[in-house]
């Protein structure tokens, strides 16, 4: 089993250590590339999980490595760009999207529409709710709807900029995130996963939010 974790800060840094701690002892070998550009600061203390400073797919390779290890984990420091998505991503991985941007996830959704076989899910939230959508491919064929469809025009035509088009002053600005909805997000992406490795994803999305403690699936076509 081919996995990649795309991102690995409020979304991605939750989902990694469940995931290796399930896939380490469910018995299968599995490798696992964590994939990420962008660096552990002090100030992402609040709600990220990370025990140095450094960039995040390597901190976290590092620390998952020692506690998991019957996985190959291996880090890779950068984003995913046009440029980089041919040798990241492969036919077969099951992704995890755990980006913060629309660009990033117009790219994969694009990509994947190109490759044979491949499952996607993609994680987002704002302050106190958001989303995991599930784009399945099998044998050059669609089996759910990719992320970027008609529902998501924001994803189809995104106007935001992915991370290795902003400037250091662009990247430092943040938008507000609570460390419970990463939390959340996260351990729908899980559900997600592990309802594919059983009898199949039965959605293609899951609407989620905090206050209400609400989570809804829905299938669209």
């Amino acid at each position: 089993m081919n996995i990649k974790i795309i991102g690995a800060g409020g979304i991605g840094g939750w989902l990694l250590p469940p995931l290796s701690r399930y896939l380490n002892y469910s018995g299968g070998r599995a490798f696992v590339t964590v994939i990420d550009g962008d660096s552990y600061e002090a100030k992402n203390q609040e709600r990220q999980d990370f025990h140095k400073v450094g960039n995040k797919a390597e901190v976290q390779v590092e620390r998952l490595r020692e506690s998991f290890p019957r996985l190959e984990f291996k880090a890779r420091g950068e984003y995913v760009t046009p440029e980089s998505i041919d040798y990241l991503v492969e036919d077969g991985d099951i992704v995890f999207l755990c980006v913060d941007n629309h660009k990033t996830r117009s790219l994969l959704s694009e990509f994947c529409e190109d490759i044979g076989s491949i499952v996607l899910i993609s994680g987002g939230n704002e302050y106190t709710d958001g989303n995991v959508q599930v784009h399945v491919r099998k044998d050059d064929s669609n089996v759910t709807l990719p992320i970027a469809n008609k529902f998501h025009p924001e994803i189809q035509e995104p106007a935001d900029k992915s991370p290795h088009e902003m400037s250091c002053e662009e990247l430092a600005v943040s938008e507000p995130q609570l460390i419970f909805t990463n939390f959340y997000i996260a351990s729908l992406m899980l559900n997600a996963f592990y309802a594919h490795t059983q009898k199949g994803v039965q959605y293609s999305e899951v609407y989620g939010d905090v206050i209400t403690n609400n989570s809804r699936a829905v299938v669209r076509t």
